[in-house]
């Protein structure tokens, strides 16, 4: 699968899943722009990879909390990389608590980073993937959003809100040519997981009840985001590909 001559954002792509996604649009011929918060090195080290691979790497160092924010960060990557074609909507962020101890502040927080963000990132994305003639949106969300899991309430209820925002996507996109999909995971063991208590007992979790007998890998998420951006998937519209290993099957 080809994505020669593509040009991609990926929001939180310098560490974890999004910079494995990062590194296989660069390996399968994209040009990459990334966003990050803090890090500076792990956002060089993404850099570096992706050039590694023979294509442009750019690091944006942006939040994605505001519309202002999502629309600053896609114009200044279409600026970078001459265009946009993919954008994968990856950054997330969420308060790890039961539902009776969530706070406004933690609802605000949780939603506005991992359901609205792919909205006005969409709307600041279209100009520049029409000019191009068309283009595909992917947006990462997790089983949370349908089934429950310890600590996860604003997590999954935000995961469900970016289902449903990449449906109603799709419908008002595809005409114009620009295909919104998503790709939702089980447990993937990243850093991203040091913020659950219950870690451990996640992954032991993972391992013992996938039926294909071992727990994703990041390059299982990647592979899925290649072929959702590719033109391989060109009549699929609106879904969220479930990458699991089976996981979520058994009663």
């Amino acid at each position: 699968m080809t994505l020669e001559g593509r040009l991609a954002l990926v929001t939180g792509g310098s560490r974890g899943i999004g910079r494995t996604i990062s590194v296989d649009l660069a390996r399968r011929g994209a040009d990459v722009a990334f966003t990050y918060l803090r890090n500076e090195a792990a956002a060089q080290e993404t850099t570096a990879q992706i050039e590694a691979e023979g294509r442009r790497g750019f690091a944006i160092r942006s939040r994605i909390d505001s519309a202002e924010r999502c629309a600053a960060l896609v114009d200044e990557a279409a600026a970078s990389l001459g265009g946009l074609d993919v954008l994968v909507s990856n950054a997330a962020s969420g308060v790890i608590r039961p539902a009776l101890e969530v706070t406004e502040k933690h609802w605000d927080w949780t939603l506005n980073t991992n359901a609205r963000a792919i909205v006005f990132l969409a709307q600041a994305a279209v100009p520049h993937m029409e000019a191009r003639g068309g283009g595909a949106i992917i947006g990462m969300s997790s089983l949370g959003s349908f089934r429950v899991l310890e600590n996860y309430t604003l997590v999954g209820v935000s995961k469900a809100a970016l289902e449903a925002a990449i449906r109603y996507l799709a419908v008002e996109l595809a005409p114009r040519g620009i295909r919104v999909n998503g790709v939702s995971g089980a447990v993937v063991e990243t850093g991203a997981l040091e913020h659950f208590p219950n870690r451990d007992a996640m992954l032991r979790d993972g391992a013992e009840k996938t039926p294909a007998g071992r727990i994703l890998v990041p390059q299982d998420l990647a592979n899925a985001v290649a072929w959702l951006a590719g033109a391989e998937s060109s009549m699929v519209i609106g879904q969220t590909l479930i990458v699991d290993g089976g996981y979520s099957l058994p009663a």
